[in-house]
This record gives structure tokens, sequence and C-alpha cells, in this order.
């Protein structure tokens, strides 16, 4: 007789059978190409995971990015940046475009490339030599150029904060073409090089001038540029006193260590541009992300943890209404632990039981690891997700009213505009 506790009769809808292992080995479904590289430009920050190194993350992003259509690599990168709010991932898939379409690198690179730090990751990219090239080649220099030539000066000093590259290595690397004697100077006085001091920009004019005397009103410029000088408490009030509301909230221990808070003018000004219920909407900032800064505070004044607490309600607001009730699990998906699924997945098992008691049930897995592979299928009662941005709600949203869950990702990545007519400049 056949062995009934292998071969017993399965309730309800048949579990799809595995089509592949995860970096943990366990079983998995496989992702297209497409999907895979959607779901990792989503979510991948390139670094050491449980199961996977940054390294086995990089080869894997290269290898899918190297099996999809120029036109899919480059809407995901588009997508990535403007939807994900990445950094280092659209910067790769941009060098990758680099070596296989410059047609297309030159419509996505001001899509992408859209400020002085996203500029210098994808120039590190491309010098270290992972995609393929280590010069970066007439058409990408000429990209940089023109970033530079049409940057503001504001974004020319936000730009020069970092290095590896520097701002100052990129000028020295494309050689922008000045368009006036005050961009003239800027470039020179950025590199060391000789330069007429009252060419230079205002603002870093006044820069200089109070770096030396230390007197006035502390300069417009970014706040690194002037926490990279030794500072005292007055000087450090000044910049809390003007931090915008974001800079507030990812700076409190900051100010704290450098005696803001010893002012309760200070402590009352930012406790009240904290708990402001029209800033927080204005910085569209997650109750969690509040928790965090919350949790993290170590001897700032009660009445600014009390604030952040405000800003918590207040942030509430700020979370996409889901309508209709559905399962949400949140993890890094390895259920495949489970040693009893045979044919599928634990989670597909237990999810079909589920279902066999609520049909119109309905399945949103939200994968916080660059996996991919899924354990569950994507089909009409199951979407996975990738991440956790404002764009997650949405997409949840959408499924809770009925949206398509099929190919979720690629139906995205593939509503980013593209110029089909795109010429080489």
């Amino acid at each position: 007789m056949a062995n009934t506790s292998i071969f017993q009769s399965i309730r309800g809808k048949l579990v799809p059978a595995a089509t592949t292992r995860n970096d943990a080995g366990g079983v998995a479904y496989e992702l297209s190409p497409e999907a895979a590289l959607a779901r990792v430009a989503a979510t991948g920050c390139i670094t050491r995971t449980y199961y996977c190194s940054a390294e086995a993350q990089l080869d894997q992003v290269l290898a899918l990015a190297n099996r999809v259509s120029v036109d899919f690599l480059a809407r995901t990168a588009i997508y990535s940046r403007q939807k994900g709010y990445m950094k280092d991932m659209p910067a790769l898939l941009c060098a990758v475009l680099a070596t296989r379409d410059r047609d297309r690198l030159i419509e996505v690179f001001p899509l992408v490339i859209d400020n002085g730090k996203m500029l210098r990751n994808f120039l590190q990219i491309i010098r270290s030599g992972v995609t393929g090239r280590k010069s970066l080649g007439t058409a990408p220099k000429r990209l940089v150029r023109q970033w530079l030539e049409r940057a503001t000066e504001r974004q020319l000093l936000s730009a020069a904060i970092g290095q590896n590259p520097s701002l100052a290595d990129v000028v020295k690397m494309v050689h922008p073409r000045p368009a006036g004697a005050a961009r003239e100077a800027f470039y020179a006085w950025l590199i060391g090089k000789p330069h007429d001091p009252a060419a230079l920009p205002e603002t870093v004019r006044a820069y200089e001038a109070w770096k030396l005397t230390r007197e006035g009103e502390v300069p417009d410029v970014p706040f690194q540029m002037l926490t990279a000088l030794d500072l005292g408490e007055t000087e450090w009030r000044t910049i809390a006193e003007n931090a915008p509301w974001q800079m507030t909230r990812m700076n409190l221990n900051t100010f704290e260590r450098h005696g803001v808070f010893k002012d309760e003018h200070m402590v009352q000004k930012i406790a009240t541009r904290l708990a402001d219920p029209e800033e927080v909407k204005r910085a569209r900032v997650f109750p969690y992300q509040l928790l965090s800064a919350f949790l993290n505070t170590g001897k700032v004044p009660e009445k600014i943890r009390e604030a952040l607490q405000d800003a918590m309600e207040s942030a509430l607001g700020n979370v996409p209404r889901i309508n209709g009730e559905i399962v949400i699990f949140v993890s890094d998906n390895e259920s495949w632990a489970d040693p009893k699924a045979h044919r599928g997945t634990a989670m597909m098992a237990e999810w079909e039981k589920l279902r066999l008691r609520n049909p119109k049930a309905k399945l949103v897995c939200i994968d916080i690891i660059p996996n991919t592979s899924a354990q569950a299928p994507d089909r009409e009662d199951i979407l996975n997700v990738a991440g956790f941005s404002d764009n997650v709600f949405k997409i949840i949203a959408k499924f809770a009213r009925g949206g398509d869950s099929e190919a979720h990702w690629i139906q995205e990545i593939e509503s980013q505009p593209l110029n089909e007519n795109m010429k080489i400049a």
C-alpha cells in the first residue's frame, strides 16, 4: 500500500511546484530576469545580508542587467531612482548602460543622475571597472560636463561634499568649460589652483571670509561645509536654527553634543519645528522613521522627545489608506525552513489552507531583502512587494482595490517613459 503520509489527498488548490532554490538553499519560485532585476533595483543596497554577500549581490545584479533589454534596463534605472529613491543601484544600472547603449544612457542620465552624490556614485562605479570599463568614454564624459555646466551654485557646493571621487576629482577628470568668470574661479578654487577671489560666487566669498574671521552671520552653505570646521556653540546654534525639518530630525544627537540644547530658546524652537503637523506632512515622513529617531535620541531634552511623539501621530496621515482586509506578510520571506512542504514552499502550502477557508483572501508578501526568487508566485491573489518606500503602500492599496498583481513590478518599470526617437547629441 502506498505511504499515506506522503500520498495523502490534497485539499483545495494544488500547491505549485517550486522551480528554483534561494540563496540559503531552500526551495523557491524562480523570477524572470525582468522581475528579478526590478525587485533588486527597488530594494538592493549591494550590501551584505545574512544569506548573501555584497559581492554576490553585485554579480547577481550585473548578470540580470545584461540579460534584459536596454530599454527595460533604462526604465529600471529611472524607476529605481525616482520611485524607489535608491542611490547606488540606479547609478550602477547607468554604468551598465554606458557599456551597452549610449543612446539610452544619454536619455536617462539627467533623470537618474540628479544630484552631486549620484554623479560621484556613477563615476566611482565606472572607475572601479566592475561593469567592464574603467575609462569614461566620449559620451559619459560629455554627460558629466553637461551636468556641471547646468548645475547651480548651490548644487555644486552640495556636490563638493564627499570623496572618492571628490568634485575636484570630477573637474580634473572631465575638464568642464566654464561659462563665465565666476564659474572659472569656482573650479580653480575647488581644485586648489590660483584664482581671483573677487570673481568667486558670492556664497563662496562669504564662506571664505567667515572662515578667516568667524565674524558676522554664518554663511548659507551646505551645513557639512561648516561642520568640517572647528565650530563653537554659537555657530552650532545658528546651524540648528536655520536647519530644515529633515536635517533637524537626523541631527538631534549632533546638536546635543555641540551644546545647542543648553539654550532653552533653541529647545523650544526645535521642538515646535519637529511637532509642526504641516512640516511633517510636507516632509512625507512615516511614523516608523520618527520612531527610529525617538529610540536613538540619547541625551536630548524630554521636550524634544515629546515633540517626536507628536510628530509620529501627525505622520500617520502620510500613510496611504488601504481599504479591505488583506494578509500582509513582512519578513525576509525565508519560509523555506519548514521541511513539511514537499511540492512547493511552506508559504504556499499554508496559504492554500487559508484560501480554502476564505476563497476571496489576498496575500501581500513584503520582502525586505533583495531576493531574486520568491516564496509565493505572483498571481491574482498574491502580490510580491520589494522594499518599504511610500510607493509600496500605493501598490498595496491598488491591489486591495482589485488591481492586477501579476507581473506588477514589470508593469511598474515599463510605465516609465522613454523617448523612442532619442538621438546621440
